[in-house]
């Protein structure tokens, strides 16, 4: 049987560098998300209110566990300026034990 999966990487896009490093920075304070990794300058090219839209985006690349998800997207939604915000999540199939333990360790306890 396999086991459920524990650990989660979050991807987020925002508008801006510094609203990317905003949330970020408040999500790894929170212990909602053990790292965050911003990178700037990012091309998104999507569908919006019917038409093709091209704009340069920062993406926020977050590593968590599943068991916050829920609190983390109302987090983000809370500092997000974006009516619908990017928040989707994959799951870690594979990973250094010790980076994943370190995951766990600095998330918050309370969900453990």
């Amino acid at each position: 049987m396999a086991k459920p999966v524990a650990e989660i990487v979050v991807f987020v896009t925002t508008p801006s560098e510094e609203e990317a490093t905003r949330i970020s920075r408040s999500l790894v304070e929170a212990g909602l998300v053990a790292c965050a990794n911003v990178l700037p300058k990012v091309r998104s090219i999507f569908r919006w209110e019917g038409k093709v839209t091209e704009e340069q985006e920062s993406l926020i690349v977050l590593k968590t566990r599943s068991g916050l998800m829920k609190q983390l997207e109302k987090a983000i939604k809370k500092m997000h300026s974006y009516s619908v915000p990017e928040i989707i999540a994959i799951p870690i199939v594979q990973g250094s034990n010790e980076y994943l333990n370190w995951i766990r360790d600095v998330t918050s306890k309370e969900l453990k």
